[in-house]
């Protein structure tokens, strides 16, 4: 009974204290003021043992989002949400359903090694005087986490459990967000948010749809999860963690299907950057660096890309030519500057720059190799060279799989010996099984004509290359 008068009294005394605070502290020296309430501060430190962490949505930049704050949303959205009474629920672009988490001004609790933490979502204010920039949301709102804990746990929960909240809420993200195709706007140089615009990236194709023999496909992921989990790795040998591939063949053979494929697996986002549209080499540094990390950046038909073909000697060699007056200095170096050059390109891939951002794939795609700059397909560039050739016998009974349901049949031996004579596309291949008729769906019926067809191109191929002969 005692008590309760004491702690009442305190109570009255600390209230009364502020209220004279208050009235007072626009009457005393800056100095005194500063010195007695950082002396407070400690004071009420030293009687309240918890501690509090800020994290803010958007970094002092006030940029993009802070990985951190994004990592701690999701992480309460998925571990703690079943502790909230009040929830938010809303359609991002980059979900295709809606994302659930605990609204402003509510606080869950987390235990983490049998230590518990509140959690709590509130956001605040700026003075009216202050305007506060932001692309992803209205400039008077600030929003933010606060996680509190006990003192003794400070080791614990700076040391090993903010890590778990980054690994955690990563791994949300990665298995919730949807997935996109991204590509350069032609206009660039203006807004950091404008260079990029993106779609749903919704491809089907896997590398069990992909027409490949199963030897080369499966040397292919294994060296796409030989990628995916070398971290500690490429730190180790102290090289950027990126991959470069190089596709090339004739049109139809499956270039972007492989793509789309490597994508799923991997679970990526996909750059698709038109280097036509990109002004000089200052404005595609700008480009990559507004790439993230486990995406693919993709240049097609790179050899049409530009003037970034193996045509640098011949245009030295002719330079040199004595009846031709070489361009002066100041045409060569306004040119440059309005150009993106090879050797931007090759600082692109694996110069400084390369190594901003991490787990990055960089595949070109092309269907004259011959064509393309030594020293741009060179392995550490290019570092995996993917042939994608006609279709053969192991090819097309991946595609007759997938079209017709069936690994096997007695017409396949006769497709064989024609596939061996002919040069057929994966692509012809594909559209010569495909179901048009819904009415029909007889494999027999389907693969007779597959086979028709093969013969016509055969003896249409034997007629072209007799009268070429008779030409000569």
């Amino acid at each position: 009974m005692v008590a309760v008068p004491s702690w009442a009294g305190t109570g009255s005394a600390v209230a009364s204290f502020l209220f004279v605070w208050a009235m007072v502290r626009n009457h005393i020296p800056k100095e005194l003021y500063f010195f007695i309430s950082t002396t407070l501060r400690k004071a009420f430190s030293f009687l309240n043992p918890y501690i509090h962490i800020k994290l803010d949505e958007y970094s002092s930049e006030r940029m993009r989002k802070d990985e951190l704050y994004s990592a701690a949303e999701a992480y309460l959205s998925s571990a703690c949400l079943h502790r909230a009474r009040r929830l938010k629920a809303e359609l991002r672009r980059k979900t295709d359903r809606p994302f659930v988490t605990i609204d402003e001004y509510e606080e869950v609790t987390d235990t983490f090694c049998g230590v518990t933490v509140w959690w709590h979502a509130s956001k605040h204010l700026p003075k009216s005087t202050t305007t506060v920039i932001s692309f992803n949301s209205s400039p008077e709102e600030r929003r933010f986490y606060r996680l509190s804990f006990h003192k003794r746990h400070r080791n614990l929960i700076e040391n090993d459990y903010l890590d778990h909240i980054l690994t955690k809420g990563r791994a949300s993200i990665a298995r919730n967000r949807q997935r996109r195709l991204f590509t350069n706007n032609p206009t660039g140089g203006g807004s950091r948010n404008m260079l990029w615009s993106h779609v749903a990236f919704e491809h089907p194709a896997t590398f069990d749809t992909l027409a490949m023999d199963p030897e080369r496909k499966k040397a292919i992921i294994d060296d796409l999860v030989t990628f995916r989990e070398g971290k500690e790795y490429y730190k180790h040998v102290g090289k950027a963690w990126k991959r470069g591939y190089l596709l090339f063949g004739p049109p139809g053979t499956g270039k972007s299907t492989m793509i789309a494929a490597i994508a799923n697996f991997l679970e990526y986002d996909v750059y698709d950057l038109e280097l036509t549209a990109v002004k000089n080499n200052t404005e595609l540094r700008k480009i990559f660096l507004e790439t993230t990390g486990k995406s693919i950046i993709v240049i097609e038909d790179i050899d049409c890309s530009l003037d970034l073909t193996g045509e640098r000697k011949d245009k030295k060699k002719k330079h040199k030519d004595e009846t031709e007056a070489p361009p002066s200095k100041a045409i060569e170096e306004v040119d440059i500057a309005n150009k993106v050059t090879l050797s931007g390109l090759l600082n692109f891939i694996d110069g400084l720059w390369s190594a901003c951002g991490g787990e990055k794939i960089i595949i070109f795609t092309t269907n004259h190799i011959e064509k393309l700059d030594p020293a741009l397909i060179r392995r550490g560039r290019m570092d995996m060279h993917i042939e994608m050739s006609y279709c053969t016998f192991e090819a097309f009974k991946v595609l007759a799989k997938n079209y017709l349901g069936i690994e096997n049949h007695h017409l396949f031996d006769s497709i064989r010996e024609l596939l061996l004579e002919m040069k057929v596309s994966p692509a012809d291949a594909a559209e010569g099984l495909m179901l048009k008729n819904s009415g029909n769906k007889d494999v027999d019926v389907y693969l007779q004509n597959f086979i028709e067809n093969l013969n016509k191109s055969k003896e249409e191929a034997n007629k072209n290359a007799e009268d070429m002969v008779a030409v000569g």
